[in-house]
């Protein structure tokens, strides 16, 4: 193993201990997993069907996205759409930075860390296609491991059509195409197939 590919697996390492102590468990494909290492790896998984040899870059991000995202809970912003806003601008900054110190105590520099944080921090949502990479992949892991709790929230199909609909306008033609391969339940496939029909509308 080269120094390059000895260096990144110290940090995907270091990133999953971090995300082994999320208090939170969650069932991903029949396993139960702490919710943010099981997102991150199932994350880290569709980056490598969305991207031909993604960089190490956009590995690292994918990886390190919610990186301690349970230390700042929703509940510590105000409610609405305002407060919900504020949250997720902190938690991109959040992650970013601590991420941004595993990667530097594993050797990694500076441009190479700052381009990891501008990842997480999805700047350039829209014309960066690495950033558009994560946000599909984000995308695929809600659809797959908590439509089915959104939809027992939501109640009224109406209104998780109108979720996922706008999920999937946040997706790549690529990203759309596989999320019809998810292994739903036959009421939820049903709902995003409705989504899917008013985007192309």
């Amino acid at each position: 193993m080269s120094s390059s590919q000895e260096r990144f697996q110290q940090a995907i390492d270091a990133i999953d201990a971090v995300n082994a102590s999320d208090p939170t468990s969650i069932s991903i494909r029949g396993s139960e997993r702490p919710k943010e290492l099981g997102h991150s790896e199932l994350a880290s998984e569709w980056v490598e069907r969305l991207v031909d040899s993604p960089s190490v870059a956009l590995r690292l991000a994918v990886r390190a996205h919610h990186v301690r995202r349970w230390e700042i809970p929703r509940e510590t912003y105000p409610a609405g759409r305002a407060g919900y806003r504020r949250w997720r601008k902190q938690l991109q900054l959040f992650h970013a930075e601590q991420v941004g110190a595993i990667l530097e105590l594993v050797g990694y520099e500076q441009e190479a860390i700052e381009r990891v944080g501008e990842i997480i921090r999805k700047e350039r949502l829209g014309s960066d296609p690495e950033v558009q990479a994560l946000e599909d992949a984000l995308c695929l892991v809600f659809l797959e491991t908590e439509l089915i709790d959104t939809a027992a929230k939501i109640a009224e199909d109406e209104k998780l059509v109108g979720v996922l609909r706008k999920t999937l306008l946040k997706m790549s033609p690529l990203a759309r195409a596989l999320a019809e391969e998810l292994p739903l339940e036959e009421h939820e496939r049903a709902l995003l197939k409705r989504a899917q029909a008013s985007t192309s509308a």
